[in-house]
């Protein structure tokens, strides 16, 4: 099963994430969005921050945390490779972020400005938790 995969759209750029769990879709949704900005192979997982976001439905959970981590990625100056998710009463998620200090050895590539609402569509089809959305470059 692959963890996310990217779609054309005119200026930004589409992700669809994919996860046998909600929480798995989550965590890859996050991976996804690294990996526009930077090669997260190259980010050593060896400092952790922590994160606790409460919305009133997923799609404005997945939104939230999404953001969250931007923010994160500003405030800490880091890049982030691993992530662990945990929904808990419908829309409340603990998660974790593991990453290091943003450096040249991550190959530093698109900024990603913003997580939009633009074609937000998060489903489950069979066994698989898939999450289609756009982010701002």
């Amino acid at each position: 099963m692959k963890s996310f995969e990217y779609f054309e759209t005119t200026a930004d750029i589409g992700i669809i994430a994919y996860g046998k769990s909600l929480e798995e879709m989550f965590e890859n949704a996050a991976k996804a969005v690294f990996n526009i900005m930077c090669d997260i192979e190259r980010v050593n997982p060896k400092e952790k921050k922590v994160v606790e976001i409460q919305e009133e439905d997923i799609d404005l959970l997945l939104v939230a945390w999404l953001s969250t981590l931007l923010a994160y990625k500003d405030i800490y100056n880091m890049m982030f490779s691993k992530f662990k998710v945990k929904i808990e009463d419908k829309y409340r998620l603990y998660g974790e972020l593991y990453g290091e200090e943003a450096k040249e050895e991550h190959v530093l590539k698109t900024e990603v400005k913003a997580i939009t609402y633009h074609n937000l569509e998060i489903k489950k089809e069979n066994d698989l938790w898939i999450a289609k959305f756009v982010v701002d470059v």
